[in-house]
């Protein structure tokens, strides 16, 4: 399993320095792409220091193991964690970065998760036993997102009707920016609820 260079330009946005958030990419949802760039304007407008995870997956990932594109995920997340000393009190995630969870549940670390991988055992598992605030949001048009495992956790969830895993709505732009306004607003909730 190759893990050659995985990170192509690390960005930080300097806030609080005792509450750092991490922002995870998905496989190909970069740090640039709407529901990411909005997350982290959200946390630099509440004060927050924002890390973004620039990754590039392994050229083989694809061949990948679900138990090896977990440990590849934690093994990214869990460096940038432990380069705050102790300061990353959240962690924002898309699709693949869901894989992290464990990560969350384990240090106790909040948590909001966009598209999260719910079809994958160690992800509903983990969502289990996390205790810290926790955020779902998922399209009920995409086939990674399980609405009843959602809606079996004491987490928040936001479902947003007819979005596909990129909370978008087919054919729809008009429709599309709507789900996006109302997932910002969703997150910017979120994260004004967290302790200071």
């Amino acid at each position: 399993m190759s893990d050659p260079s995985p990170f192509t330009a690390p960005t930080r946005f300097d806030g609080a320095p005792d509450r750092v958030a991490v922002v995870v990419p998905g496989v190909g949802y970069s740090p640039a792409r709407p529901l990411l760039h909005f997350a982290r304007e959200v946390l630099i407008q509440h004060g927050w220091t924002v890390q973004e995870l620039w990754w590039r997956v392994p050229d083989d990932f694809s061949r990948f193991t679900v138990d090896d594109r977990i440990a590849w995920v934690e093994r990214q997340v869990t460096r940038a964690v432990d380069a705050e000393a102790g300061a990353c009190r959240l962690l924002v995630g898309k699709s693949l970065g869901s894989l992290a969870c464990g990560l969350a549940a384990d240090r106790d670390i909040a948590a909001a998760w966009l598209t999260p991988l719910l079809t994958v055992g160690h992800v509903a598992r983990s969502l289990r036993r996390a205790e810290a605030p926790t955020l779902l949001v998922g399209g009920s048009a995409d086939p990674q997102w399980d609405a009843r495992v959602a809606e079996s956790l004491r987490h928040g969830v936001l479902e947003v009707p007819s979005a596909d895993h990129s909370l978008e709505l087919a054919g729809d732009a008009t429709g599309s920016v709507d789900v996006l306004r109302q997932v910002v607003a969703r997150l910017d909730q979120f994260v004004g609820s967290l302790r200071p």
